[in-house]
């Protein structure tokens, strides 16, 4: 099994912080990943992806154009990613912000309102755990508890605290989401 996956928005949506995540998760499954960053110099507010590789086997190479999943959370990255989905494979979107709405048929979509339901949570920053969520009951390839191994790997000791509100908005993502075709 060999995942490739883009996750794609603005700085400040949590967008590196989610793909780390799920690349320590896959870490406590003991399989390969890799992990690559790319975002502008503005960060808050500009454009930030990360690509996210999880496997059984070795990886060949972190660089990707084609990918088997993109969870798109912003219309400048539905525009410039919705294109490189494998055909049967996923995208995974949030509707805030997006006007132009995911249109292929060789694929499958799925929606999760993350921005809202984090709001409705009381705490907006953790939007990319709602996303995260729905993503791993999309698509389980990696286990709710390495998650949360992989939150606690990837937050600061001082923000453990959180975890519980993290792992609360996990599961409301993987409550959440709709299949659109």
């Amino acid at each position: 099994m060999t995942e490739e996956i883009i996750i794609a928005g603005f700085g400040g949506q949590g967008v590196l912080s989610m793909g780390k995540i799920l690349a320590y998760s896959g870490i406590m499954q003991d399989q390969e990943v890799s992990w690559m960053p790319s975002y502008g110099p503005e960060m808050r507010g500009g454009t930030a992806n990360v690509t996210v590789i999880v496997s059984d086997e070795r990886i060949s190479s972190p660089t990707l154009t084609r990918y088997d999943t993109a969870i798109i959370l912003n219309q400048q990255s539905m525009d410039k990613f919705e294109s490189t989905v494998k055909p049967g494979g996923v995208l995974l979107y949030d509707p805030n912000g997006i006007t132009h709405h995911p249109t292929r048929n060789d694929i499958s979509i799925y929606k999760i309102e993350g921005a809202k339901l984090a709001a409705s949570m009381g705490n907006t920053k953790i939007f990319n755990m709602v996303v995260l969520g729905a993503y791993i009951k999309v698509k389980p390839i990696v286990k709710l508890d390495n998650v949360i191994k992989g939150l606690k790997k990837s937050l600061p000791f001082r923000y453990h605290k959180l975890i519980p509100l993290n792992t609360e908005a996990i599961t409301m993502g993987m409550e959440n989401v709709d299949q659109i075709n």
